[in-house]
């Protein structure tokens, strides 16, 4: 897969076939439009191509924006490379490109990009304002003489699946129905830092981890989960909380992993969210919550979703 940004020179010689959209957890109804873009790519010996941004627009126009993302760039390519993808474009959304009307968006495909073939989904709006639709991608076909596919919306329960959707799951600890319209278990990944040690001291030792704080954490509680440490995955229990019991003073996210005893300061581990266990509380003392992590514990052995 070739990754680029402003070196259009290096793919204006194929005939490109391109999925248009932000992708923020690239989940089940963004999924089709990556599906089709290769399947028509392929059926005409072209180019797929995902064109989307390195950052969240909502973030540049709105610099206040609480709003918090579902995965990161690294794992987007990782998972359009698995899915097939020739090409992936990463724009930045800035005042320039914020600026840019929708005819003149089309144009830019056509002439740097070499687009043959779009898909959007069905509620698609893009150019200045989002100005842009699907009506107007239909109007500007005749001038450029691209083939258009508009996608229609995938449900689950009833109900469209979309990022919001997702983030709303996500922060009520609805991490199994995130996970449901993502088509995999939600997952941050970090590096492993050291901690307070109190988990070591009462034989759950937990390892600590530093994320991106742009990328949105589940609801406050404990949550059944599968760690992958050097590429092998474990069971774990996570917790996103406070530590009130041992007057923890800031969010944290910590994971004990089961049957694990390896020194892993410093190493990136991915931490996925299988199912809540329980809500955060705080315990009357050690004694109370060792025995509450040992209920945890019996809990998690006995589940077995473990991705592979």
């Amino acid at each position: 897969m070739v990754i680029i940004e402003n070196n259009f020179e290096n793919v204006q010689t194929y005939d490109n076939y391109i999925a248009l959209g932000s992708f923020d957890g690239l989940h089940i109804g963004h999924l089709s439009l990556i599906d089709k873009v290769i399947e028509i790519a392929k059926n005409n010996n072209g180019k797929s191509m995902v064109f989307t941004f390195k950052n969240h627009p909502r973030t540049f126009i709105d610099p206040a924006s609480t709003i918090r993302l579902l995965m990161e760039n690294d794992n987007k390519i990782e998972i359009l490379n698995n899915k097939g993808i020739d090409i992936v474009c990463f724009e930045e959304f800035n005042e320039e490109f914020m600026k840019i009307t929708p005819e003149k968006f089309i144009e830019f495909l056509y002439t740097k990009l070499n687009v043959k073939g779009i898909v959007v989904g069905f509620n698609y709006k893009f150019g200045y304002k989002n100005l842009g639709d699907i009506n107007l991608l239909k109007k500007l076909q005749a001038q450029y003489g691209y083939e258009l596919y508009v996608m229609d919306s995938c449900t689950y329960k009833d109900e469209v699946i979309s990022s919001t959707r997702i983030r709303n799951e996500l922060q009520e600890g609805n991490v199994l129905e995130a996970s449901n319209m993502l088509n995999r278990p939600y997952s941050i990944k970090g590096e492993i830092v050291h901690g307070r040690k109190i988990g070591r001291s009462i034989g759950f030792p937990t390892a600590n981890l530093s994320y991106n704080k742009n990328i949105l954490l589940p609801k406050i509680g404990v949550y059944y989960t599968n760690v992958k440490v050097n590429n092998k995955i474990y069971k774990g229990i996570t917790s996103v909380g406070n530590n009130p019991t041992v007057n923890g003073k800031k969010l944290t996210l910590e994971t004990y992993i089961l049957d694990f005893d390896e020194n892993i300061y410093g190493e990136i581990i991915v931490v996925y969210f299988i199912k809540k266990i329980r809500d955060e509380k705080k315990f009357n003392g050690l004694e109370e919550l060792v025995a509450e992590l040992q209920r945890n514990k019996s809990f998690a052995d006995e589940e077995n979703i473990v991705i592979k």
